[in-house]
């Protein structure tokens, strides 16, 4: 059931990028629930890819926008809410999925240029093709 949530939550989120989104002090924080055994999903893989992707795409689009955007890194903390809430070492693997996109990106363009503003576009899709794809294996 949190793969279609999930699915749908991303969906929505690359399909429709520029929703308004809230200022950091706005988001509560709740504390941690008691650690529950990890077992690894099946679709672990695609989403640490998923994560990657959103560190870039939260990146590049910051980069290139006019007024700085909180939208790609909340996702990311949904995502990690829903699909790793109670798991420590998914939420890390998480994590630093995301921070390795964003950091191999931030390595490279320090401006928007062209090929950033591509490179944007071509993970948001991808982003959006692999949430269809984790939805439609393993969504119940």
């Amino acid at each position: 059931m949190t793969v279609i949530r999930l699915a749908l939550l991303l969906a929505l989120t690359f399909s429709a990028p520029a929703f308004a989104q809230k200022a950091k002090g706005e988001a509560k924080e709740t504390p941690p629930a008691a650690a529950i055994e990890e077992k690894p999903a099946p679709y672990d893989a695609r989403l640490e890819r998923l994560s990657e992707i959103l560190g870039a795409v939260h990146y590049l689009r910051n980069l290139c926008l006019d007024k700085p955007e909180d939208g790609w890194r909340a996702s990311m903390q949904r995502l990690i809410a829903l699909e790793a809430a109670n798991e420590p070492k998914r939420q890390e693997k998480l994590t630093a999925a995301f921070n390795r996109g964003y950091r191999s990106f931030a390595a490279i363009y320090t401006a928007c240029t062209d090929s950033a503003v591509v490179a944007e576009e071509r993970y948001r899709n991808e982003g959006a093709t692999l949430a269809t794809e984790i939805t439609a294996r393993f969504g119940n």
